[in-house]
């Protein structure tokens, strides 16, 4: 029987949310293994002087967690 934890994580980009949501799957990537599935959950961005400067993604990672034996 697999178990499958859920992590929430943002990632950020200063071009665009696809490229945000690609850091947070490859920042997750470096110390978790049996990574599934990816959700965006909600995008948003920074802004300063009337413009987007930084965009952000809240992702929910699902991955399957892996017993010793």
């Amino acid at each position: 029987m697999a178990v499958v934890k859920i992590i929430e994580l943002i990632g950020s980009s200063p071009n665009g949310w696809e490229e945000a949501t690609k850091n947070a799957l490859a920042e997750a990537a470096k110390t978790i293994k049996n990574i599934k599935s990816i959700y965006v959950k909600r995008c948003n961005a920074k802004v300063e002087n009337n413009k987007i400067v930084e965009y952000r993604a809240v992702v929910k990672i699902a991955f399957v967690v892996q017993r010793e034996k």
